[in-house]
């Protein structure tokens, strides 16, 4: 027995050794399995589940999120695998500071720092925008005069020849013979000799003779001469350019008959076609730049003299008056024209104004996030306010805001993201409360009348669009009454439409304004006279969009500017394509909802894989399709 014992005390080493080797070998082994699925159908087998933490009772401290896809919750920093925005920490979204309110949101200064969150104090300001406009060149009204035959006649000589010869005030138009005109002499020259006794009758025959357009120098020779002529000449009562022409040499006239039409075009009118929303933006005496393509190159300029007090109800457009100076008569008229009015708006005191970036926009509220004071942390608070016209890169706020209050320009939208995942008041849940995630943040389930900014809710040709949420396909359909050589020509604008929509992606803005030339291009070959009706007045309409946002897109270098007409046009073009139809294509209307300063904005694809245009190579695959269209 002391020899068994004094044995195992000498080996008590090795038994320790081989113990603790089992007891992890057991542990390594059994690890795994604890993460194996159990068959829970298997009556003998009980499980006691252990307590667990849910989503919402579960440390943040450590959870990252999107602020545009907060239904992602990762354990590390990055790029969200939806849209490749950079994570946000959620930690950040958390209440740090007691007593705030319930529509505040607080975070730290390093999510600020990561949402590049700005502010500007709030000032007034004289708000000033340019506004683009089309329009005709007209001659001026008060410079036409109308020649009629006062006395019947025969044409015995024309001394203008053609129409478009330019005359001199008092030179003669024509010569005629009138034996009314004679006779009306002879009644005069009776009439002299009764000068002193009747002094009336001598003064209702010269008087009759001024009323059939003779000049006091003519009456006066034949007072001289004292005999009657046989033929008087037309002359000219204004200096300005024959028009029209509607005499013979040999024509007989009769009373009232039309001879000639002389206009001044020294001076001509500039009419201009505005609609209701550029109305705040003009008044009488604003400058107006404008050019037009048979004058290449040069600029010519005016001010405005009249502005239409009605809106034509068919239109919806009021014409605006430009006085323009017409030295060498280069100006002609019926030329179209492309104008800029640089104008403050209507009135001479200062607003509010706030940058069009610290506006959240859902279509029917605009959100604002106002920087509280005396917080110890940055603090922000949901803010609705009403929005006046845009001026250029502006909002006049029409109320909701005031003076030297503190506002965030940068940033917003993922402050409003934190807010909805904190629960709190923001864009798409004014009222509070847990968001559920999704796709439900930021207009993803909005239509387009609700994603659209302010100013397309004043164009005509932007209301009525909306979409379903999901991918809504729309078969092959025969548009009734659309003339299949306009949908062909249409096509052809499509086609040279995708490699522009490519060059936002790859090339940058110099191929941007090459693509963006050729489709103008295209636009002037598409036949309008190929519609009828109310289709003719409908195109006409959105092919001004059309054009605008396109010369926008040639003339200016900025990519950004360019995205924002890309976005307009857009809205426009889908309009269209809807309406006239394409021949034989299939096409993906996508759509972006963090372009346009989180207001969102759509494209046209022929694929449907996304490469979003407004992001180049930041977020390639951020956008999702809307709608399929096969013609």
């Amino acid at each position: 027995m002391k020899n068994i014992i004094k044995k195992i005390k000498q080996n008590y080493k090795l038994v320790l050794g081989v113990l603790v080797a089992g007891l992890l070998t057991g542990y390594i082994i059994g690890k795994p399995a604890s993460h194996k699925r159990l068959d829970t159908s298997d009556p003998n087998i009980q499980i006691t589940q252990p307590a667990r933490l849910s989503q919402s009772d579960r440390s943040t401290s450590d959870l990252w999120t999107c602020s545009m896809h907060p239904q992602i919750r990762l354990d590390h920093p990055g790029q969200c695998p939806i849209c490749g925005m950079e994570l946000i920490p959620l930690k950040d979204n958390a209440v740090k500071e007691p007593g705030i309110s319930a529509d505040e949101i607080q975070m730290t200064e390093a999510a600020l720092k990561l949402a590049d969150v700005q502010t500007i104090i709030v000032k007034k300001a004289h708000p000033d925008k340019e506004v683009y406009l089309l329009g005709k060149v007209k001659p001026d009204e008060r410079k036409i005069a109308e020649l009629t035959a006062r006395f019947g006649g025969r044409i015995e000589k024309l001394w203008v020849n053609f129409t478009g010869q330019n005359v001199n005030k008092g030179e003669k138009l024509a010569t005629i013979y009138s034996p009314s005109l004679v006779t009306a002499q002879k009644e005069l020259l009776e009439a002299i000799g009764y000068k002193v006794s009747n002094p009336d009758l001598y003064r209702a025959a010269r008087n009759k003779l001024k009323l059939w357009d003779l000049t006091d120098q003519q009456i006066d020779n034949i007072e001289t001469s004292g005999e009657a002529q046989s033929y008087f000449d037309i002359l000219s009562p204004i200096s300005g350019t024959v028009t029209r022409r509607n005499v013979s040499l040999g024509d007989y006239v009769k009373e009232g008959n039309a001879l000639f039409q002389v206009i001044d075009l020294s001076n001509v009118w500039l009419m201009l076609e505005a609609y209701e929303s550029d109305l705040p933006w003009i008044k009488l005496g604003d400058r107006v730049d404008f050019t037009v393509r048979s004058v290449p190159g040069r600029k010519f300029y005016g001010r405005i003299g009249f502005v239409d007090p009605t809106i034509d109800p068919m239109t919806r457009i009021a014409r605006v008056r430009v006085d323009v100076q017409n030295p060498g008569l280069v100006l002609k008229p019926e030329q179209f024209a492309d104008a800029v009015v640089t104008s403050s708006v209507a009135g001479s005191k200062k607003d509010l104004i706030i940058p069009k970036t610290a506006v959240l926009w859902t279509g029917k509220r605009a959100v604002v996030y106002v920087k509280v004071k005396d917080r110890e942390q940055p603090t922000y608070r949901y803010r609705e306010i009403v929005l006046g016209p845009a001026a250029g890169e502006y909002y006049v706020v029409s109320n909701g805001l005031k003076e030297d209050e503190e506002i965030a320009v940068n940033g917003v939208f993922k402050i409003d993201a934190a807010a909805q995942l904190a629960g709190k008041p923001s864009m798409m849940n004014p009222a509070g409360g847990v968001s559920s995630g999704g796709h439900h943040h930021a207009g993803m389930n909005m239509s387009a009348n609700d994603m659209a900014s302010p100013q397309e809710h004043d164009n005509p040709l932007v209301r009525n669009v909306s979409f379903n949420t999901t991918d809504k396909t729309e078969k092959k359909q025969s548009k009734t009454g659309i003339n299949p050589e306009f949908s062909k020509q249409l096509t052809k604008v499509y086609k040279d439409y995708l490699p522009m929509k490519d060059a936002f992606t790859k090339s940058g803005p110099q191929k941007v304004a090459l693509d963006a030339a050729k489709i103008a291009s295209d636009l002037d070959e598409v036949k309008m006279e190929l519609l009828e009706g109310q289709n003719h007045i409908d195109w006409m309409k959105q092919l001004k969009i059309l054009k605008e946002n396109l010369k926008v897109m040639i003339d200016n270098p900025d990519i950004d500017s360019q995205r924002h007409a890309f976005a307009n046009f857009n809205t426009a073009f889908y309009k269209s394509i809807k309406q006239f139809g394409l021949s034989n294509v299939i096409l993906y209307y996508q759509y972006c909802p963090m372009t346009e300063n989180g207001n969102g904005a759509y494209w046209l694809s022929d694929t449907k894989e996304i490469r979003n245009p407004y992001f180049g190579d930041e977020m390639p695959g951020c956008g999702e399709t809307k709608e399929t269209l096969e013609f």
